[in-house]
C-alpha cells in the first residue's frame, strides 16, 4: 500500500479477502514474513490468501482476526469493526477467546508433531535392526 492510497484502501464494495487482509497486516506495522511466522504457516501461504489464491480454513480465520485487531466478520466480508484509521497502527492485543484458540491449536500441532515423531524412532529402529541383521 502506497503513501498515495492509504487514505482510500479500503472500498467495502470492491475490496476482496485478501485487500482486506494485505491492508490490515499493513496497518498493524507487519510483514507478510513476520504474520506468517505468528500464524505458524509459510510465507507463500499467507501471499496466497493476499492474492485470493487460497482462502485460510476457520482456525487461522480466528487467528489473523485477532492478531490484526479486526472482527472476523470484517475480515471475511467488509462490515464490522476494522483496522481503525488508515496510517495508525492497530494494537495487538488479543482477547482470552483468541488466545485459548492459538492454544487449541497449538496443542493440535503439538500432538500431530509427537506422534509423528513416535512413527519415524520405529521406522529408524526397524531401519537399524534390518542394518544390524545383515552385517552379522
Amino acid at each position: 500500500m502506497s503513501a498515495d492510497t492509504s487514505a482510500e484502501w479500503f472500498d467495502p464494495d470492491t475490496t476482496t479477502f485478501g485487500d482486506r487482509l494485505a491492508g490490515a497486516r499493513e496497518l498493524a506495522g507487519m510483514t507478510q514474513e513476520e504474520l506468517a511466522k505468528r500464524l505458524g504457516v509459510k510465507e507463500k501461504t499467507m501471499d496466497d490468501w493476499e492474492n485470493d489464491v487460497r482462502d485460510p480454513r476457520a482456525m487461522r480465520l480466528s487467528m489473523l482476526a485477532g492478531l490484526l485487531n479486526v472482527s472476523l466478520l470484517w475480515l471475511l466480508t467488509g462490515e464490522g469493526d476494522g483496522p481503525g484509521d488508515p496510517g495508525v497502527a492497530t494494537s495487538y492485543v488479543r482477547g482470552g477467546i483468541q488466545l485459548m484458540e492459538e492454544i487449541r491449536e497449538i496443542s493440535v500441532q503439538m500432538k500431530l508433531n509427537a506422534e509423528r515423531l513416535v512413527r519415524v524412532e520405529q521406522e529408524l529402529n526397524e531401519l537399524l535392526r534390518a542394518d544390524d541383521a545383515g552385517a552379522a
